[in-house]
């Protein structure tokens, strides 16, 4: 299996997930107060939406190097 069809494969996989779930949440610290010895830290949840275009942008794109990938010359 060469790059192409292995990042193929990658892309059809992320734009389905993408599709799926269409938004991803993660949490950050944040350093809010530091006072000497003392410190204060934030949590804060960040939610990132995933555009149905480009989850079905990255599908048709992976498709594409699953057809084009394999052909030589």
């Amino acid at each position: 299996m060469n790059a192409a069809k292995l990042v193929g494969i990658i892309l059809i996989a992320a734009g389905a997930i993408g599709l799926v779930y269409g938004s991803f949440s993660y949490t950050k610290d944040t350093q809010a107060v530091k006072l000497g010895p003392l410190e204060l830290t934030v949590k804060e949840k960040e939610t990132v939406n995933v555009p149905v275009w480009a989850g079905s942008g990255a599908i048709v794109v992976g498709a594409a190097l699953l057809v084009m990938g394999g052909k030589k010359g």
